[in-house]
């Protein structure tokens, strides 16, 4: 089987075999270290470039497959994508819970207090809206995906390539796309949706439980002012950040998952780099989501 994965290994900078040992050359010094960063700074963009190539070629493998082999095998498809979901999805809502009933809490006290607005409703909602709907909520869902998941999902794949699990799967007439990454990848994106969608909703449950504590503002109130405030820009803009979000996670733990060569001592390191990445491509798809939005 070829995996999603091609290893750069760097060649360091030699010098000529034939200088002599303790030879200074003055003149080429400028010029050499001025080629050595040159050439680091090309290896890193190639490496950077084929990271990103082959996430592309994963992604358009993983929904190309299901196309080419039907209907063949479905059945057990869906029942390894619901898996994945209640894996990713129902088993998270008791963490997704608390952080979420905390962040709400935090909002409505932070707004409450230092900004000085305790008796204007509309202000601390709209703070609530921002904070919960447009930034935090998502992303702080896909930590908890990529934490629990993601880690999970590479450690998986890790296992199956040092086994040589996937090499029986191909020996076996079976699609190791079609059976393995293709339902990874649509359950955490769905299970990603589901729970965002559940975060902002406890978060704002939490949000009017201290409010109603602190302000004593009534519930048809809160409600009235939540509608106002949230627009469907803001409701667009949540639900395209879940998708995004849960597509770069299943995509970038599988990919690392799969980059497992001959050792079972590389599972750790792989699955580290997959959180590594995935946190840090939600970090900068969140900002350039951000200000196409919203500039």
């Amino acid at each position: 089987m070829v995996y999603f994965c091609r290893n750069i290994k760097g060649l360091g900078h030699r010098s000529s075999p034939g200088a002599p040992v303790g030879e200074v050359c003055l003149e080429g010094t400028g010029t050499n270290r001025t080629l050595a960063n040159v050439d680091s700074l090309g290896r890193w963009v190639i490496a950077r470039v084929d990271y990103y190539v082959s996430l592309f070629t994963l992604f358009y493998l993983a929904f190309k497959e299901p196309i080419l082999e039907r209907k063949k095998g479905f059945p057990l498809v869906f029942e390894i994508t619901l898996r994945q979901i209640y894996f990713t999805g129902v088993q998270a809502m008791r963490v997704i819970t608390l952080v979420s009933l905390a962040l709400g809490t935090i909002v409505i006290v932070e707004s409450s207090t230092n900004l000085a607005f305790l008796g204007d409703v509309p202000f601390i909602v709209s703070i609530l809206v921002v904070v919960v709907l447009r930034e935090l909520g998502p992303l702080l869902t896909a930590f908890i995906v990529i934490g629990r998941s993601g880690t999970a999902i590479a450690a998986e794949l890790g296992n199956m390539v040092v086994a040589h699990e996937l090499e029986a799967v191909q020996a076996m007439g079976i699609n190791p796309t079609y059976f393995i990454i293709t339902p990874r990848l649509i359950g955490v994106t769905i299970a990603v949706i589901c729970l965002t969608i559940y975060f902002n909703i406890v978060a704002m449950l939490g949000g009017f439980i201290i409010s109603r504590l602190m302000i004593t503002v009534s519930f048809p109130v809160f409600v009235r002012e939540l509608m106002q405030a949230v627009t469907f820009k803001d409701l667009a803009f949540d639900f395209l950040k879940s998708i995004t979000f849960g597509v770069l996670i299943a995509l970038t733990c599988t990919y690392h998952g799969l980059t497992v060569r001959f050792s079972i001592t590389e599972v750790p390191q792989v699955a580290t780099r997959g959180v590594v990445s995935a946190i840090l491509s939600c970090f900068i798809c969140n900002a350039l989501l951000t200000l196409l939005f919203y500039l």
